[in-house]
């Protein structure tokens, strides 16, 4: 079976800084349209909003003025409808999660669920200070004012798990982790095949070829360059995947419509999605992005709150 083509772009990556940076979401984008339909929604685009900027961003999109636009972009009937998808990672989530299934014998989704949802009010401050703590103690290069190394951050650990409540023993859970944490970093440090359980792009990149390889097609992914997708994780994908990839090339966006569109259509997700994450959503706008949404998006909770 001839593989098809998805066209890629993402939006927030900050690598393993998931606390604390620029952005609260992570989100990756996989078009799938010709190279001429590409090139045509992206003239169209131009011609509805008529700026004269030499490459055309989201943030084009994302102004007021250009609202109609944005609503015609991802409308049912609009020009992406069922070529368009988007994996969402609420990147404070996906720290929970990577704390619940490093640290915790057995953590499961449910334990992540809970500790995320609990944890800002039965700690407090300590909370943001354990989850910065926690995405330095895993970095080869710790980040600077928070516990540097495995016996500050289980210290850490301690005091929390004697808190009351369910997070309290969530915490006293992770007490045992301290070796986990140990292989990691040394695994880490070795291997250039590893892919650091902080930085969310590798598996966003997997749901991605995961949907658009759902009926058995195989996928070649055309990638807007991506430093961290290294040679060696190209090969753990496909190891991981077998003949549901079919190869990875990088491109600049520039030289390719349905990269940009792929950049469009990430850079306004992000926005939208981290506004419903802040208890600002659009609804309309919340709405029409739901359909492009990976249902196994790393999101506490349904992407629709309401």
């Amino acid at each position: 079976m001839n593989p098809v083509e998805i066209a890629c772009d993402e939006s927030g990556s900050e690598g393993e800084n998931l606390v604390g940076g620029e952005t609260d979401v992570f989100v990756h984008a996989g078009i799938r349209m010709s190279p001429a339909a590409a090139e045509a929604c992206v003239r169209e685009i131009r011609r509805r909003i008529g700026s004269p900027a030499e490459e055309y961003k989201a943030n084009h999109l994302l102004r007021a003025k250009h609202r109609p636009v944005l609503e015609w972009l991802l409308d049912p009937a609009g020009p992406l409808a069922g070529r368009g998808h988007v994996h969402l990672t609420d990147k404070t989530f996906f720290a929970v999660r990577a704390a619940v299934t490093l640290l915790a014998e057995h953590g499961t989704a449910a334990m992540a669920r809970t500790l995320h949802r609990e944890g800002p009010a039965a700690f407090g401050a300590d909370w943001d200070f354990f989850l910065a703590a926690f995405t330095s103690v895993l970095r080869l290069r710790p980040r600077r004012g928070v516990p540097t190394s495995p016996a500050e951050f289980f210290a850490l650990v301690a005091k929390l798990a004697d808190m009351p409540g369910e997070a309290g023993g969530i915490m006293g859970r992770f007490a045992g982790g301290g070796d986990r944490v140990a292989a990691y970093r040394s695994r880490l440090a070795t291997d250039a095949s590893v892919v650091p359980v902080l930085d969310p792009l590798v598996p966003a990149v997997l749901h991605t070829i995961r949907h658009w390889s759902a009926d058995g097609t195989p996928v070649a992914l055309v990638h807007d360059e991506q430093l961290a997708l290294t040679a060696e994780r190209v090969l753990q994908l496909k190891a991981t995947l077998g003949s549901r990839l079919a190869g990875v090339r990088f491109v600049d966006s520039r030289s390719d419509a349905r990269v940009q569109i792929a950049d469009f259509l990430a850079g306004v997700a992000r926005r939208i999605a981290s506004e419903e994450l802040n208890a600002r959503g659009d609804a309309t706008l919340t709405a029409l992005l739901q359909s492009f949404v990976d249902a196994d998006s790393v999101w506490a909770g349904p992407f629709v709150s309401r």
